[in-house]
């Protein structure tokens, strides 16, 4: 048997380097604690230059307050730090940094050298001192107007082992830059640069939180965002929520921020999921750039090596402040937040000037929408023999009927357009498109709805409300619908008879591989019976009662809402298509459909007017 080793104390070196691979596991993680260092020293100016990557040559200069000749030394030892001198300190860590490692660290795998001029003080202080990182170094005068330069090269010369996990130079890179964007859309004031081999490939000026983050995101970002801002109590959330419109393929764009510090925290990530719940489904991912701030007593940093996870002492509340915070902003409904980023811009999904606000808050309650969406166009099934269907005569009849009270008192449909567009966000409709959008006139210019999508998001909303206050409304039908069925779909309908009225349908077999669809929602009269009734089914099969009525509530909604949602080709009248809009504008979240695709859009007079060259 091999002798068993003796306990023994490692070197320093080497328990600097094992430090190391907690902190340092890329260019980006040592650029990371760099900047930090540069933040916490009150730079207003930083320059990053980077030779292949960040592995042959990192240099981070700033015009910081400096480090005093004396301390230059006791700034490469571990766990000396000016940022905190007691555990009260470290339990209302109020800057980026403070465990005194990231500089240890980096020079015990790298080679490092610092160089700094420190503001005011005596003489000596005021010149600029040069030291490097190897044993025995002492500081030597040096050529330096201001702040403080680290400049690391050979990252991992010594480990070489370390060095083959590192990827390829443009990688690298890649994470290095992104590590600046991070770290620079939390601090606007700060102007940054960062070039690579010898070209600048990132600068920004001082700015504030809006001008960085469309320096960042870029003006697409900014023109599909709405504004943040909340507070409640000790806790406030401010920043920038893009809409359903822009979501993305990737979580690429999701920048998240807790008293200034970028974090990957699971809680907040749980809170913004649920926030856009009803407006992305499948695999997309929402984008948005938030600051949170907290009492930092009431959070803890020290949780995680490279300080991207944190701890809140209440976490229910954070989540739920935030949950709320986010869904409230993307919810508003037309009449007093019109659909556009953020208000004071007036801005449309497509980047086109929007709905003035003044003309939003204005805006009185809409006028009661057509019981047609939602309660009377039935499924229009193909004629049998000895069935009846209400035909077209009779819709005609009771859309006559209902017409007066769908408009404005003392109004027709041809004077719509011009005489009351200024009192509702969406104005009023002029025509039908090919079947598929509706045409209005507000005072803005021309609005284009897409009706599906639409109605849609009304159903979806109306029969959330309904399932909530257990007012879900049933329709008997005239005429059963019978439908073919597997064996196995009947012993379901027979199994879950009472959720399915609860569900407000109301199956019955009529024969060992038929059932007969009885009753359905009111809100979903326009859909195909058969068709709900068979998605409903399978939906029981797959997930069972429980899971349908609670962690797949929504998105079953949302598949019954698509169902019932008025389709395309159908030819609207414009008393239905007023009495949509007028819906559109007390609906939350009507500005996207279920699916997050935007239901409506808008075009300016400015913008007719620039694309028929009129005035030039």
């Amino acid at each position: 048997m091999p002798e068993t080793a003796s306990i023994h104390l490692l070197p320093d070196l080497l328990i600097s380097q094992i430090a190391a691979g907690e902190v340092v596991d890329r260019p980006a993680s040592v650029l990371k604690e760099l900047l930090e260092n540069a933040l916490d020293a009150d730079s207003s100016a930083i320059q990053i230059q980077l030779e292949e990557g960040g592995v042959k040559l990192m240099r981070v200069s700033d015009d910081g307050r400096g480090i005093a000749r004396d301390e230059l030394a006791l700034a490469l030892l571990r766990h000396a730090t000016s940022k905190i001198t007691s555990l009260d300190d470290l339990e209302r860590v109020a800057t980026l940094g403070f465990r005194g490692e990231a500089l240890a660290s980096v020079a015990a795998v790298a080679r490092l050298t610092l160089t700094s001029r420190q503001q005011g003080g005596t003489m000596a202080g005021q010149h600029a001192w040069r030291l490097g990182s190897e044993a025995g170094a002492i500081p030597a005068p040096a050529a330096l107007a201001i702040g403080t330069v680290v400049e690391m090269r050979d990252l991992y010369y010594n480990t070489p082992a370390r060095r083959k996990f590192l990827k390829s130079d443009n990688t690298e890179f890649a994470h290095c830059a992104e590590t600046v964007k991070r770290i620079a859309l939390a601090h606007p004031e700060v102007a940054f640069t960062l070039s690579h081999n010898g070209r600048v490939s990132l600068h920004l000026v001082s700015s504030d939180t809006r001008g960085r983050a469309g320096a960042i995101l870029g003006d697409d970002f900014l023109a599909e965002a709405r504004q943040l801002e909340a507070r409640a109590g000790p806790l406030r959330v401010s920043g920038y929520c893009a809409l359903p419109s822009y979501s993305r393929a990737r979580s690429d764009a999701q920048y998240c921020y807790v008293n200034g510090r970028f974090v990957r925290d699971k809680l907040l990530g749980h809170a913004l999921r649920e926030a856009y719940q009803d407006l992305l489904h499948g695999s997309r991912y929402p984008a948005y750039c938030l600051f949170l701030e907290v009492d930092p007593a009431t959070v803890d940093v020290n949780v995680h090596p490279q300080k991207t996870e944190v701890r809140f002492r209440d976490a229910r509340a954070v989540h739920q402040f935030v949950f709320h915070a986010v869904q409230r902003l993307l919810s508003g409904p037309l009449v007093t937040q019109p659909f556009a980023s953020p208000a004071s811009q007036g801005i449309a999904p497509d980047g086109r000037k929007s709905l003035a606000p003044e003309h939003a808050a204005s805006a009185p309650p809409g006028i009661p929408g057509s019981p047609a969406f939602g309660y009377r166009l039935p499924y229009q099934a193909p004629l049998r023999t000895g069935e009846a269907v209400i035909n077209d005569a009779y819709l005609s009849f009771v859309q006559a009927a209902q017409t007066p009270a769908m408009l404005p008192p003392a109004q027709s449909p041809g004077t719509l357009a011009t005489a009351d567009s200024e009192v509702a966000p969406l104005g009023y409709a002029l025509a039908q498109l090919h079947g598929v959008y509706i045409l209005a006139q507000n005072t803005q210019g021309l609005v284009v709805v897409d009706m599906h999508a639409a109605h849609e998001r009304i159903l979806y909303e109306k029969l959330k409300r309904a399932f909530d206050e257990r007012q879900l409304a049933t329709q008997a039908l005239l005429i059963p619908a019978v439908f073919n069925a597997e064996a196995i779909d009947v012993a379901t309908a027979e199994e879950h008879a009472e959720t399915l009225q609860q569900l407000g349908f109301d199956l019955a077999p009529v024969g060992p591989r038929q059932l007969a669809v009885r009753s359905i929602p009111a809100l979903l009269l326009a859909a195909d019976p058969a068709a709900l009734a068979r998605s409903l089914l399978g939906e029981l099969r797959e997930h069972g009662v429980t899971q349908l009525m609670t962690a797949r509530r929504n998105e079953f909604l949302s598949s019954l809402a698509c169902q019932g949602a008025v389709r395309a080709r159908r030819l609207l009248s414009l008393a239905e298509m007023n009495g949509l809009l007028r819906q559109m504008e007390e609906t939350e979240r009507s500005g996207h459909c279920n699916h997050g695709r935007p239901t409506w859009t808008q075009l300016s007079m400015a913008d007719l007017d620039r694309h028929f060259l009129r005035g030039r």
